[in-house]
């Protein structure tokens, strides 16, 4: 039997089912008539801290170097996945909602979509508040104005920027519109560990849904050996591999994409990786049927002889 549950976010009221998206869950399910289109759509995943927005910021900037029309949207309530690419914090979809008391038909497009680098379409989903809702809500909502505003139509690629490792259903949202997942670890042990439990997301939702796993993409790490212990051992392999440079530091600071800072041929190196990873990903890129390890096993498998 299925049981409806109703969160209590009034304003993206909603319901969700309890056991048919996940054995045993409560999962935000995709609302058949919310989505996306033709475009191609990433959603980028990883533990919190490891560089999601960066890689996401600089990956709509190689996307948009091919000449691709380009939509990242932030669904973090911290709203700083992209102002790398805009220079400024956006207010978010929840924010511009509250201002016209969540009547979605008074908003005008250029009240939550922001233009950044080299033409990349910017937006920060947001949050509900603290305790009172699910942010799955908030992603299905911001896509839905997207395609109000017939947004969708003329983007050829679309980014969701997601909120540091967690799985829940909320989160896990990004997932039922995207096409490939990607997972941003480092080569350390909390990073990869992280990366498991996203891996078992993933398979969650591609029971159900389109979304594949598209690989794994190495940052701030110089070496790859714990990665390739564990991606060897599920079945995964790497897309990217982005070293800790600390031009890609200063970048955040001058609120900067990689492509619009001073060239040295480290930097170089960095950019060509992510033009090759745009290029790989607009092809269709691989997809893995990986299989997650259980804690034990990977508290076992990492580590040094």
């Amino acid at each position: 039997m299925t049981e409806t549950v109703t969160l209590p976010f009034p304003s993206l009221m909603k319901k969700a089912a309890r056991g048919e998206d996940g054995e045993g869950s409560l999962q935000v399910q995709l609302d058949p008539s919310v989505k996306i289109g033709t475009a191609k759509v990433f959603a980028i995943y990883g533990k919190g801290g490891i560089g999601k927005s960066t890689t996401s910021s600089n990956l709509s900037a190689a996307f948009s170097m091919m000449g691709k029309r380009v939509l990242q949207i932030g669904c973090d309530p911290k709203h700083d996945s992209t102002f790398t690419l805009t220079k400024k914090m956006l207010p978010t979809v929840i924010d511009v909602l509250e201002t016209v008391d969540f009547h979605a038909e008074e908003l005008r497009v250029e009240d939550f979509v922001f233009p950044g680098y080299n033409g990349v379409m910017c937006v920060e989903a947001g949050g509900p508040p603290a305790g009172t809702g699910c942010g799955g809500y908030v992603v299905g909502q911001t896509v839905k104005l997207l395609k109000e505003h017939h947004l969708l139509e003329d983007t050829d690629v679309v980014i969701f920027d997601v909120l540091g490792d967690v799985v829940c259903g909320g989160f896990a949202a990004p997932l039922q519109h995207a096409d490939r997942a990607m997972i941003v670890t480092a080569n350390d042990f909390d990073s990869i560990f992280a990366m498991n439990r996203i891996v078992q997301a993933i398979g969650a939702k591609a029971k159900n849904y389109n979304v594949r796993l598209g690989g794994v993409i190495a940052n701030r790490s110089a070496a790859t050996d714990q990665i390739d212990k564990y991606t060897a051992k599920i079945g995964l392999e790497l897309a990217a591999h982005f070293p800790d440079l600390d031009v890609i530091r200063r970048s955040r600071l001058k609120k900067s994409v990689l492509f619009e800072m001073e060239t040295s041929p480290e930097l170089e190196a960095v950019k060509r990786e992510y033009m090759r990873l745009a290029a790989n990903l607009w092809l269709g890129g691989k997809e893995y049927s990986a299989v997650p390890m259980k804690d034990r096993d990977i508290f076992d498998l990492l580590g040094f002889d």
